[in-house]
């Protein structure tokens, strides 16, 4: 079985993060960047399913050369090969357009099951699963708790507002987790020395055949218009009786 792991690098949720003024997008340089935290829940299901079952690991990313980082954590974690797609162009991609380089690498590299976090830390959308198994027209199931393939068949169960859904799809298909129950497990020396012996391909949108003209920012879909720190001081002095009546006002109490 190969499953494909989605690991997005995203800049730390501790951390404080600023846009470009000039174009509403993140400034990278000087934010602390991480693995997506649900991301790694994927990895962990997917390097469990492997040791389960049988089959390869591959790490997949769309990022700018610096997300290389994010790839060589899964190797080290015990990925067995990655993938990077990497242009100039991607600047400032949205969701529909990283759907489509994503689609177009998973189709060259092949796959029975793809995982990824059911959310991301910095776009916080929701929709990677259900855009790529359009995409692919493969059947999806998000937002899984519990994960489990049995045969041909992916199954897990999805927490609701009055409990839970049981979902099951044939393979190949497209899951997203929250947390999972296993804790996803920390890197090790020597799986940080193997990872460097382990191969790391970077394709462009020319590799995938994919026109730069339907990606990047002049293209998106979706972006950032204004951007500005909320007033903190507003209603925030004085005594307790000052703030009832502020509340009150605006007829929160």
């Amino acid at each position: 079985m190969h499953l494909v792991v989605l690991v997005k690098q995203v800049p730390d949720p501790t951390a404080e993060r600023r846009l470009d003024p000039a174009d509403g997008t993140l400034v990278r340089d000087t934010a602390d960047a991480v693995v997506d935290p649900l991301d790694l829940h994927a990895l962990e299901a997917a390097l469990a399913l492997r040791e389960a079952s049988g089959g390869t690991v591959t790490a997949l990313t769309v990022g700018p050369p610096p997300a290389t980082a994010a790839l060589r954590h899964a190797l080290a974690t015990g990925a067995d090969r990655a993938v990077h797609v990497s242009d100039p162009a991607l600047h400032g991609a949205c969701a529909p357009q990283t759907s489509a380089v994503l689609a177009a690498a998973l189709r060259r590299v092949g796959f029975d099951l793809v995982l990824c976090g059911a959310a991301s830390a910095d776009g916080a959308l929701g929709v990677m699963a259900a855009l790529l198994g359009e995409r692919l027209g493969v059947p999806h199931l998000s937002g899984l708790r519990t994960l489990a393939v049995t045969g041909t068949t992916v199954t897990g169960e999805r927490a609701t507002e009055d409990g839970w859904w049981e979902l099951a799809a044939d393979l190949p298909a497209v899951v997203s987790t929250w947390a999972l129950p296993s804790v996803p497990r920390r890197r090790s020396v020597a799986g940080i020395r193997a990872a460097q012996a382990k191969p790391l391909t970077t394709w462009t949108l020319t590799d995938l055949d994919v026109d730069p003209a339907t990606v990047g920012l002049a293209a998106a879909t979706s972006r950032v218009v204004s951007a500005g720190r909320p007033d903190r001081t507003t209603g925030r002095t004085g005594d307790t009786a000052e703030l009832v009546r502020f509340l009150a006002d605006r007829a929160l109490v």
